[in-house]
C-alpha cells in the first residue's frame, strides 16, 4: 500500500512539473529558476519525495552563464553561490555542471521551455529536483535591482 501511495505522489507531482510555467531561454545568460519537486535517495534504496525547501533546497537559484555561477537570491537571507565548472549549449540545451563541498552537481535545462532538471550526487546519497527558469532582466533604471518579464 505505501508503494502504490508513493507511485501516485511521484505521478502527481511529475504531472505539475509538466504544467509548471517556465520561459524560453535562447540566447538568454541570466536567468532565476525555481525548484518545483524534489527526490533523495541513498544508498540503501530508501527514497523521499517532497517539496524543495523541506530538504533544504533553495527555492529559487540565480543562475548567471556568463560569470558561470549558481547563486540564493538575496530574499533567501542565504547568501551561497558556487561556481559552475563546465558549461555547454548544445542541441537547444544549456549543460552544466560542478564539483563543491563533496557534491557533484549537474543540470540539464531545455532553452525553448525553460525548463530543468538538475541532480546532486555525495558519498551514498542523490538528489533529483525538477523545476522551471525565467529571464532575469536588468532594471532599465539601472537601480541594480532585478527584475522578470
Amino acid at each position: 500500500m505505501r508503494r502504490v501511495f508513493w507511485i501516485a505522489v511521484v505521478a502527481l507531482v511529475t504531472a505539475g512539473v509538466q504544467a509548471a510555467r517556465a520561459d524560453d531561454l535562447t540566447g538568454v545568460s541570466r536567468f532565476l529558476c525555481a525548484s518545483v519537486q524534489a527526490t533523495v535517495c541513498s544508498a540503501d534504496g530508501e527514497c523521499v519525495v517532497d517539496l524543495p525547501w523541506n530538504l533544504n533546497i533553495p527555492e529559487f537559484i540565480e543562475v548567471d552563464l556568463e560569470t558561470k555561477a549558481l547563486s540564493t537570491t538575496a530574499a533567501s537571507g542565504e547568501n551561497r553561490t558556487t561556481p559552475i565548472e563546465h558549461l555547454k549549449r548544445i542541441d537547444g540545451s544549456i549543460v552544466f555542471h560542478g564539483f563543491e563541498m563533496g557534491r557533484a552537481f549537474s543540470w540539464v535545462i531545455t532553452e525553448s521551455t525553460g525548463l530543468v532538471t538538475a541532480a546532486v550526487a555525495t558519498d551514498g546519497l542523490a538528489v533529483s529536483v525538477f523545476g522551471a527558469c525565467t529571464p532575469l532582466l536588468v532594471d532599465p533604471e539601472g537601480d541594480g535591482k532585478d527584475i522578470t518579464p
